[in-house]
């Protein structure tokens, strides 16, 4: 296990290059399976996330290979069915194998996929959807097994507590290309990253109208040809740099690659913060030295296109040094304040009022050993540290390492003083106090 240790207060300079978005990569992966011919993916991200999906296609009988640092190739002539526990549980977004599963071998036998740090994430969603396709669907001893001998086109509604379901969309859409008649989706969720997915899965022959909005209707077609296809950049990546441009002490900071229209509502309240921000086509350029400067703001995490859960905590982290009180409410994930905790321990003032984190800015960070709960969490500590006097040092930077391609190495080219290790190199005594 590793840990980074980080020295604050380095000013961040220079250019900064989005990768692709993984919770693109994941899907387009498992997209491949709904065909028999070669597949290529580029700009994917250099993630453990990704290597595991590789994983369970490979063990379903794909052949995968990693082509350069960003392309793979993905041919899945001959696979199986049943995807499990051991494989399964390394990674949630696994059960979109569902979908491709269903519409190609119309049968899947997949492990349920479990709980999550951030709150529970249940895929009654996905089950109902397939179940309105005509599958018959069972659970047994932590399996979902799908019979889908008699898929077929139908209405379907994806509306939950939450808002729409992603990886459900993604499922259903992936069922649906090859199930014989119509399928009319409601409330399906229209994230970049699944409007990427219908681009993909049109360039391989599907017939998919209302790309983008809540509505999509789909008709079947018999088969899928291969694809050759370049995957969208991770907007939540490019916030993540944006935010910690902003936290810098000074510098300016271009982060290029991404679209500004798939990061609006964030770049809005940053906006409405007064942050020193310029938006071009696929350039934003931020400054730091100014966040003490910046207006207090009030924020509810919403399905797309509302502010992101994913940018809630790197937000969070942003308010911890602006002067006055702002308000974040998380209405996704009713667990994702995980971090409050290892933000506080640098100094940051903040209440947890049900929902709602109450942030009081405060006029420094300090240094301390923290620990990372899950992926975005891991991202706000980076920040905080970037800002912090002294030293903080981050453990359980694995978390990080599902959804940050070479972050580290990124961050440190624009200047940051970060260093990775081993965890028995963290000195015992820091590490002793985080546990403690």
């Amino acid at each position: 296990m590793q840990v980074v240790r980080i020295r604050g207060g380095q000013p961040l300079d220079g250019e900064v290059t989005v990768s692709g978005a993984k919770n693109a990569c994941l899907p387009m992966f498992a997209a491949a399976l709904l065909t028999d011919e070669p597949c290529i993916l580029h700009n994917v991200p250099d993630l453990s996330d990704i290597r595991f999906m590789a994983d369970i296609l490979q063990h379903l009988g794909a052949q995968v290979t990693r082509i350069d640092d960003n392309t793979w190739s993905i041919t899945a002539q001959t696979i199986g069915t049943h995807a499990p526990y051991d494989l399964v549980r390394k990674m949630r977004a696994s059960v979109c194998l569902l979908g491709p599963l269903v519409g190609r071998m119309r049968q899947a036998q997949i492990s349920l996929p479990g709980g999550c740090v951030i709150g529970q994430r249940p895929i009654d969603l996905h089950l109902k959807g397939l179940a309105r396709l005509g599958c018959d669907v069972t659970i047994s001893q932590g399996y979902v097994y799908v019979d889908a001998k008699r898929l077929q086109g139908a209405d379907v509604f994806l509306g939950g507590r939450q808002g729409s379901t992603v990886t459900g969309t993604a499922n259903l859409l992936m069922a649906a290309v090859l199930a014989p008649g119509v399928t009319h989706i409601e409330s399906a969720a229209c994230e970049p990253e699944i409007v990427d997915l219908c681009h993909l899965l049109v360039s391989m022959g599907a017939q998919i109208e209302g790309i983008g909005s809540h509505a999509l209707t789909i008709e079947g077609v018999d088969r899928l040809s291969g694809f050759n296809y370049r995957v969208v950049a991770d907007r939540i990546q490019a916030g993540t740099f944006i935010a910690a441009g902003l936290m810098a002490p000074s510098g300016t900071v271009q982060v290029k690659g991404v679209n500004s229209n798939i990061l609006t509502a964030f770049l809005h309240k940053l906006e409405e913060a007064q942050a020193p921000i310029t938006v071009e086509k696929d350039t934003i350029t931020v400054k730091g030295g100014y966040i003490r400067g910046l207006k207090p703001i009030e924020t509810i995490t919403l399905p797309y296109p509302g502010f992101p859960t994913d940018l809630q905590a790197q937000m969070c982290a942003i308010m911890t040094l602006t002067e006055g009180i702002s308000i974040i409410t998380e209405r996704i994930y009713p667990n994702r304040f995980m971090h409050v905790p290892e933000l506080q321990r640098m100094g940051a003032d903040i209440s947890i009022e049900g929902s709602s984190a109450i942030i009081n800015g405060v006029e420094h960070l300090s240094g301390a050993p923290v620990m990372a709960s899950d992926l975005r969490a891991s991202a706000a500590l980076y920040l905080a540290g970037l800002a912090a006097v002294g030293e903080t040092w981050v453990q359980r930077i694995y978390h990080l390492d599902r959804g940050y391609d070479r972050f580290d190495e990124k961050l440190r080219d624009l200047g940051a003083d970060i260093v990775r290790m081993e965890a028995t190199e963290m000195p015992k005594a820091l590490a002793e106090s985080c546990i403690g």
